[in-house]
C-alpha cells in the first residue's frame, strides 16, 4: 500500500505577484498525516489559515483564487500543480500577501525547490479518488468539456482551441505524472494582447511582463493602441503587421500553451484533496470548468465518506476459499468469507457473494428474505481476524478472538444476489495482542454497514 508523503524540509521563494505587483515570500514547510494542502497568510493579523479545496475557490479570472471569511489567496496553481505532482499529500504553505508569486509563470522554481530538498513518505495510507465510472462537465457558452474515465493511473490529454491564426489549435499529453518535472513544469501561461487591456481595466496583471508569460500579438490594432499596451506590461514596440509571439525567451516546448492548460488541470484537481486514478480528456480547459469538476468529485467524496473497494470478480484472490480455511476455524454454516482480494500492512478486502440458498434465508424474512445483520458483522469481523492473522508469523498457530464491537450502524438491507465487500483497516497498531478495527461493507458503491472492533490474538496452536 502506498503511504501519504511531505516535504523533506522546507523551502522558500521570492518574486512578484502577477495580479498585485507586489514584492512576495512564500515558503513551503513539510506538514503530519492527513494534514492536505494549507495556506497561512502570515502578513495578516491572527494569521488565518485557508483550506485548499474546491469548495473554497472564489474566483477563476486568470487565476483560482481561494476565500473564506473574507480572507483569500490567489494564483496558486502552479505550486499546486508542482505538489500534485511529486504525489505530496500533506503542506503547510506559508505567503505574505494575497496572491502566490508569478515566478516565470510556470511551475519550474516549486518543482526545482521540491526535487532539492526531497519528498518524505509517512505512516498514514494515501487515500486515492478512484475514478469508477465517466464523470462529465461541459460549458456550452464556450464549448469547454471535461471528461474523467477510469484508469489505473492519472493521465491528462487537452486540446486548446482559439480564434487565432497565431494560435489555433493545439495538443498536449501527460500519459503518467512523472513526466511532469521534464514535459510540462517549465510551460508558462499565456495571454493574448488584445485581453491585456481588459485585464488591466480590472486591475489585474499589475505584475504582468515579458518573464513571467507568453504574450501572443494575432489581431490587428492601431498602432498607437498597440504602443500603449505593449509599454503597460513591458513588450517592445511591435509594428502592428508584426503578429506572432513576443517573448523574451523562446518557446520552451512548441506546444507550450497547451501543456500548460495540463499544468493547470493538475494544481486545480490537487484541491479535491486526494490524488486521482483516473484519465482526463479536456477540450478548450479552464480553470472556472476545471473548478467544477474539482466540486463535483469534492461532493462525491463527501457523501462516500470511503469509496467502495474496486471489485474484479476474474481476478486471482490473494486468498482463496482453501487458505481461508486453513487460517480460520469456521466452517458451514459459519465460514461467511469467500475470498480476500487485497491486503496490506493495516488493511483488508474481503468479498461474500451472498446466495439465495443461504440456511439462514429459510428463517428470516423467507417471503422476503434479508440477510441477519448480526451476520453482516460476523462476516466482517472474521475478514478483520484474518487482517491480524496477517500481522504475525506462523499465523496458523494463532486465534483470534472478539471483545468488543462498537458503533455498528445499518444503512440498507442486503438481500439474495448481493456481492458483500469488506474494508477493514487498522486504527491504531497492535499493542498487547489486541487490535482495534474500523470496518465498512459495501453493496455497489454503497456503505450497507459499518462497525468498530476491538480483537485479541493468542497463540494456542
Amino acid at each position: 500500500m502506498q503511504k501519504q508523503k511531505t516535504l523533506q524540509q522546507s523551502f522558500s521563494l521570492q518574486g512578484k505577484g502577477l495580479h498585485t505587483g507586489l514584492d512576495i515570500n512564500i515558503t513551503f514547510n513539510p506538514a503530519p498525516e492527513n494534514h492536505g494542502y494549507k495556506i497561512k497568510r502570515v502578513d495578516l493579523e491572527a494569521q488565518p489559515t485557508l483550506d485548499a479545496l474546491a469548495e473554497n475557490v472564489a474566483g477563476t479570472q486568470r487565476g483560482t483564487v481561494i476565500s473564506k471569511n473574507g480572507v483569500q489567496v490567489s494564483t496558486i496553481e502552479h505550486a499546486m500543480a508542482a505538489l500534485y505532482a511529486f504525489e505530496i499529500d500533506n503542506c503547510l504553505i506559508e505567503v505574505d500577501a494575497p496572491e502566490f508569486p508569478i515566478l516565470d509563470g510556470s511551475s519550474r522554481f516549486y518543482t526545482e525547490e521540491i526535487m532539492r530538498v526531497g519528498v518524505c513518505e509517512q505512516n498514514a495510507p494515501k487515500d486515492y479518488y478512484i475514478v469508477k465510472h465517466k464523470i462529465e462537465v461541459k460549458d456550452e457558452a464556450t464549448g469547454s468539456s471535461l471528461i474523467i474515465l477510469p484508469d489505473d493511473k492519472f493521465s491528462i490529454n487537452a486540446l486548446i482551441s482559439f480564434d487565432s491564426p497565431v494560435l489555433p489549435n493545439q495538443f498536449a499529453t501527460m500519459n503518467d505524472i512523472r513526466e511532469f518535472p521534464t514535459e510540462l513544469a517549465a510551460a508558462r501561461t499565456f495571454v493574448f494582447v488584445r485581453e491585456v487591456e481588459a485585464l488591466l481595466q480590472n486591475n489585474l496583471i499589475k505584475g504582468g511582463d515579458l518573464d513571467n508569460a507568453i504574450v501572443i500579438y494575432d489581431q490587428k490594432t492601431t498602432q498607437d493602441s498597440l504602443d500603449k499596451l505593449a509599454d503597460a506590461v513591458g513588450i517592445p514596440h511591435k509594428h502592428i503587421d508584426e503578429l506572432g509571439y513576443v517573448n523574451n525567451k523562446p518557446l520552451v516546448f512548441d506546444n507550450e500553451p497547451a501543456r500548460h492548460k495540463i499544468l493547470d488541470i493538475m494544481g486545480d484537481l490537487a484541491l479535491i484533496g486526494k490524488p486521482i486514478k483516473g484519465h482526463i480528456i479536456a477540450t478548450r480547459p479552464g480553470h472556472k470548468i476545471n473548478n467544477q469538476l474539482a466540486r463535483m468529485i469534492r461532493k462525491d467524496i463527501k457523501l462516500n465518506e470511503v469509496q467502495a473497494p474496486v471489485y474484479k470478480p476474474g481476478c486471482t484472490p490473494i486468498m482463496d476459499i482453501n487458505r481461508i480455511k486453513q487460517l480460520l476455524p469456521h466452517r458451514y454454516p459459519f465460514l461467511m468469507v469467500d475470498k480476500i482480494i487485497e491486503i496490506g500492512s493495516n488493511h483488508i478486502v474481503g468479498v461474500k457473494n451472498v446466495s439465495v440458498n443461504e440456511p439462514f434465508f429459510q428463517g428470516h424474512f423467507p417471503e422476503e428474505p434479508v440477510m441477519p445483520g448480526v451476520l453482516q458483522i460476523e462476516a466482517m469481523a472474521q475478514t478483520g481476524g484474518l487482517l491480524v492473522l496477517n500481522s504475525v508469523e506462523e499465523p496458523h498457530r494463532y486465534s483470534t478472538y472478539f471483545l468488543k464491537i462498537d458503533n455498528v450502524k445499518f444503512r440498507q438491507k442486503v438481500v439474495p444476489g448481493d456481492t458483500l465487500i469488506f474494508r477493514l483497516e487498522f486504527m491504531s497498531e497492535i499493542r498487547r495482542g489486541c487490535a482495534l478495527m474500523k470496518g465498512l461493507a459495501f453493496v455497489d458503491e454503497k456503505v450497507v454497514c459499518e462497525a468498530e472492533f476491538m480483537a485479541q490474538i493468542i497463540k494456542n496452536k
